[in-house]
């Protein structure tokens, strides 16, 4: 088993900004502790980390999956509006 550290990557997207860190942790840090030190981060102000879901890879995942070298975990927003009635009133006003 290799103690090299792991080096992962976290992100957070708005319409108007995008924040991506490189963190590193020892083999065995699980999803959890990049999101503790995420939350630390001065450029992850205003982020509700703890609150958000999250995934690696656009996968959601649970807090305590074990991170892997190269993962990039994922802070999701929420949806501004209901997809289905997003589209129903686009479909609704090319009718018009």
């Amino acid at each position: 088993m290799s103690d090299a550290l792991l080096e992962v990557e976290v992100a957070y997207a708005e319409p108007q900004r995008v924040i991506v860190k490189r963190f590193q942790f020892a083999p065995g840090a699980v999803a959890a502790d990049a999101l503790r030190l995420a939350a630390l981060d001065p450029d992850f102000a205003g982020v509700h980390v703890s609150n958000s879901p999250f995934g690696i890879f656009g996968t959601v995942v649970r807090s305590d999956v074990a991170l892997q070298d190269g993962d990039r975990i994922e802070i999701y927003r929420p949806l501004e509006a209901d997809p289905k009635a997003a589209r129903r009133a686009r479909a609704s006003q090319s009718r018009r």
